[in-house]
Protein backbone atom coordinates (compact mmCIF):
# COMPACT_ATOMS: atom_id res chain seq x y z
CA UNK A 1 0.00 0.00 0.00
CA UNK A 2 1.29 3.47 -0.85
CA UNK A 3 1.94 5.45 2.35
CA UNK A 4 3.69 8.57 1.04
CA UNK A 5 2.80 9.65 -2.49
CA UNK A 6 5.26 12.56 -2.48
CA UNK A 7 8.26 10.29 -1.90
CA UNK A 8 6.75 7.02 -3.25
CA UNK A 9 7.11 5.10 0.03
CA UNK A 10 5.09 1.94 0.54
CA UNK A 11 4.26 0.07 3.73
CA UNK A 12 6.69 -2.62 2.58
CA UNK A 13 9.47 -0.04 2.33
CA UNK A 14 8.77 1.06 5.90
CA UNK A 15 8.74 -2.49 7.25
CA UNK A 16 11.94 -3.44 5.41
CA UNK A 17 13.71 -0.31 6.68
CA UNK A 18 12.59 -1.06 10.23
CA UNK A 19 13.71 -4.69 10.00
CA UNK A 20 17.09 -3.56 8.63
CA UNK A 21 17.55 -1.03 11.46
CA UNK A 22 16.57 -3.55 14.13
CA UNK A 23 18.91 -6.18 12.65
CA UNK A 24 21.85 -3.78 12.50
CA UNK A 25 21.29 -2.40 16.02
CA UNK A 26 18.79 -4.19 18.30
CA UNK A 27 18.87 -1.32 20.81
CA UNK A 28 18.07 1.51 18.41
CA UNK A 29 14.98 3.66 18.75
CA UNK A 30 13.21 3.70 15.41
CA UNK A 31 11.68 7.03 14.43
CA UNK A 32 10.01 8.25 11.23
CA UNK A 33 13.02 10.47 10.56
CA UNK A 34 15.39 7.51 10.76
CA UNK A 35 13.20 5.55 8.35
CA UNK A 36 13.17 8.41 5.85
CA UNK A 37 16.96 8.65 6.08
CA UNK A 38 17.35 4.87 5.71
CA UNK A 39 15.27 5.07 2.53
CA UNK A 40 17.27 8.04 1.26
CA UNK A 41 14.22 10.28 1.32
CA UNK A 42 12.74 13.09 3.41
CA UNK A 43 9.30 14.18 4.50
CA UNK A 44 7.89 16.64 1.98
CA UNK A 45 4.40 17.84 2.89
CA UNK A 46 3.93 15.78 6.08
CA UNK A 47 0.41 14.72 5.15
CA UNK A 48 1.41 11.07 5.30
CA UNK A 49 2.87 11.13 8.81
CA UNK A 50 -0.26 9.86 10.65
CA UNK A 51 -0.48 6.90 8.25
CA UNK A 52 3.32 6.52 8.35
CA UNK A 53 3.30 6.23 12.16
CA UNK A 54 0.31 3.84 12.10
CA UNK A 55 2.24 1.63 9.69
CA UNK A 56 5.26 1.74 12.02
CA UNK A 57 3.10 0.71 15.00
CA UNK A 58 1.89 -2.40 13.17
CA UNK A 59 5.45 -3.67 12.64
CA UNK A 60 6.87 -6.31 14.97
CA UNK A 61 10.29 -4.65 14.92
CA UNK A 62 9.11 -1.39 16.52
CA UNK A 63 9.51 -2.61 20.11
CA UNK A 64 11.22 -0.43 22.70
CA UNK A 65 14.56 -1.88 23.88
CA UNK A 66 14.20 -3.44 27.34
CA UNK A 67 16.70 -1.13 29.04
CA UNK A 68 14.69 1.91 27.90
CA UNK A 69 11.31 0.70 29.12
CA UNK A 70 9.93 2.32 32.24
CA UNK A 71 12.38 5.20 32.39
CA UNK A 72 11.24 7.80 34.83
CA UNK A 73 11.25 11.47 34.16
CA UNK A 74 14.28 13.35 35.36
CA UNK A 75 13.79 15.13 38.67
CA UNK A 76 13.94 18.55 37.03
CA UNK A 77 11.34 17.77 34.37
CA UNK A 78 8.00 19.19 35.28
CA UNK A 79 9.53 21.43 37.93
CA UNK A 80 8.31 24.97 37.38
CA UNK A 81 11.80 26.36 38.02
CA UNK A 82 13.85 23.69 36.23
CA UNK A 83 16.29 23.39 39.12
CA UNK A 84 16.90 27.13 39.40
CA UNK A 85 16.24 28.90 42.63
CA UNK A 86 13.16 31.04 42.80
CA UNK A 87 13.68 34.69 42.09
CA UNK A 88 16.36 34.08 39.50
CA UNK A 89 15.26 37.07 37.47
CA UNK A 90 16.39 40.52 38.36
CA UNK A 91 12.78 41.68 38.63
CA UNK A 92 12.08 38.89 41.16
CA UNK A 93 15.21 39.24 43.25
CA UNK A 94 14.01 42.25 45.16
CA UNK A 95 16.40 44.68 43.50
CA UNK A 96 15.38 48.29 43.86
CA UNK A 97 15.11 50.43 40.78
Amino acid sequence: MMICHCMAITDGDIHRAMDWMRASDPDTLITPGKIYRALGKRADCGGCLPLFVDTMRKADSLGIPMQLRGLRRATTQGDAHEGRRQGNRLSQSGAQE
